[in-house]
């Protein structure tokens, strides 16, 4: 089972960053990368919150190497994928989990972006409403793309998505 898990792992790391390269695109300091959203919610739902957030990790290490993302590609993709991760592991709803990878990354990772990494490691500021609104869009984008996959991967039955816990009540 293990062996499964780290193949599906190195299989979302490659795609993110093979990607990322034409996905990728600067709003100010920051370079947005749809793709990274794509993978948050994909990693989060089929093998968990701990995984998906060391998925984004890594990506951002590879993408921060290679040109394509920036210091701040940590918080914009781990704390989406943790927040995806943890909510659709709570709820067992694709739909919530790709609104945990919004809100986690539109909204909570841009505000540490834009008030501790980029003036503490990048000793520049942006403005939070201009970073907020870039993270928004590219995490929608990307978290809607990842909402078709995972159903046409279902009724591909590539994947089975799990339903509701039995005796569940939200």
């Amino acid at each position: 089972m293990k062996t499964r898990l780290i193949a599906q792992a190195v299989v979302l790391i490659a795609l993110g960053v093979a990607l990322a390269p034409f996905t990728s695109f600067p709003i100010g300091i920051a370079r947005v990368n749809p793709t990274q959203h794509f993978i948050n919610v994909i990693a989060a739902v089929l093998l968990g919150p701990w995984w998906a957030t060391g998925i984004a990790g890594v990506i951002a290490i590879l993408r921060i190497s290679l040109g394509v993302g920036t210091i701040l590609a940590f918080p914009g993709g781990m704390i989406g994928a943790l927040l995806a991760g943890l909510i659709f592991r709570a709820t067992r709803n694709i739909y919530l989990a790709a609104l945990g990878e919004v809100i986690g990354t539109g909204i909570i990772a841009a505000l540490v972006s834009g008030l501790w990494v980029a003036p503490v490691f990048m000793q520049t500021s942006m403005a939070l409403n201009l970073l907020i609104a870039s993270f928004l869009s590219s995490t929608a984008l990307g978290s809607a793309i990842a909402l078709v996959v995972l159903k046409v991967l279902e009724r591909a039955g590539v994947v089975k998505l799990p339903g509701k816990r039995v005796g569940y009540t939200p």
